[in-house]
Order: C-alpha cells, then sequence, then structure tokens
C-alpha cells in the first residue's frame, strides 16, 4: 500500500523534504541507468540510430531529412520522436526543406496516433538545450505523443514510474505497419 506522508522541515539555510518511513517506494533501476549514462555516452544517440536497424533502433519511419523513432522511455505508448539526420543543437539552424518534413511527418504521426491509440489529445514539442529540459540537448528533435484524461496518475506522478500496456517491440510494430506505405508530405 501506497502512504502520502512528507514532511517539511525549514531552517535558515534551507529546505528540506522528509519522506514518511513507512512509505512504500517504486524503484526504476533502469531509469537510473539511462539518466547517470547520457553525459558519460560518446557520439550522439540520434546520430547513431539510422546506422542500426530499423527493428533494433525502433525507426518507424526513414524520410529525406527526419526519421521518425520511438522514444526509448516514452511517457506514453506510441511517443515518437521526428528526428533530422543533420545534427543540430538549435531549431533555428534546421534548414527548410527539413524543417517542412518534420512538420509533414508531425502531422502524419498525429493521424497514425489517433488511429492506433484514440488519445483524448496530442502533445507536440521540443524542448531546446538542457536548461529546457531536452535529455538530448545537442540534436533537435520533436516529441509527439498521445494523451488522455488523466492519464498522468499516483504511479507516474508520485512513484516517478510509467505504466505502459505494450512493449517498445510491440509498438515498433503497430506504428511501422498503421505508417506502412503512406504518401508523408516532403518539402
Amino acid at each position: 500500500m501506497l502512504q502520502l506522508c512528507f514532511s517539511v522541515t525549514v531552517s535558515e539555510h534551507a529546505a528540506h523534504l522528509l519522506t514518511c518511513p513507512a512509505m512504500d517506494y517504486l524503484w526504476t533501476p533502469w531509469r537510473y541507468a539511462y539518466v547517470s549514462s547520457t553525459e558519460k555516452a560518446g557520439g550522439c544517440v540520434f546520430c547513431d540510430a539510422p546506422k542500426e536497424d530499423d527493428a533494433k533502433a525502433h525507426i518507424v519511419y526513414r524520410g529525406q531529412y527526419c526519421f521518425v523513432i520511438l522514444n526509448a522511455f516514452p511517457y506514453t505508448p506510441g511517443h515518437v520522436m521526428i528526428v533530422p539526420y543533420e545534427h543540430l543543437d538549435e531549431l533555428q539552424k534546421l534548414p527548410v526543406e527539413a524543417a517542412r518534413e518534420m512538420m509533414a511527418l508531425s502531422q502524419r504521426m498525429e493521424s497514425v496516433l489517433r488511429e492506433l491509440y484514440h488519445p483524448d489529445g496530442i502533445n507536440l514539442g521540443m524542448n531546446i538545450g538542457k536548461a529546457a529540459g531536452a535529455g538530448i540537448a545537442g540534436h533537435i528533435h520533436m516529441h509527439v505523443l498521445p494523451r488522455w484524461v488523466a492519464d498522468a496518475n499516483f504511479v507516474s506522478v508520485i512513484g516517478e514510474t510509467r505504466v505502459l500496456p505494450e512493449t517498445l517491440d510491440v509498438t515498433w510494430g503497430r506504428m511501422r505497419a498503421a505508417i506502412g506505405e503512406s504518401r508523408i508530405a516532403r518539402g
């Protein structure tokens, strides 16, 4: 049983959040391994992914300037990222043709996500720079993910754990089949 029990102590130098000793914890050691390795890893995960087999890298679609890849640590099932092949750290540096393709892919992925997951809404956005929350700050990418009313529950908010109904391999297969031979407008 999870108990919500916190106390806050304030001294003249700092405030401290103390957890309740009776509280249960949900641990996600795989997440720590990812977070602690991103700073140390050589190269760029987005530059390396297109060199891999699509199934292994979870690349859903390859365009001329951008590719669509599943987020390895999704917030929801179907969470994809649209990534330019070119390693750029700012959107303003993205060539117009790549920006057009990124938007066309965003529109197509919105359709695919609505078709497959029937969400109540879609989040679409970028975090540019570490201070803005980018996990991979050196290579811009657009997140597209389905959302449902009240999809952030106690497990994700308090436990910092995501509960996903399907594996990345299953998501990849479903997304790949849905995008199929569909035409995606090019710049």
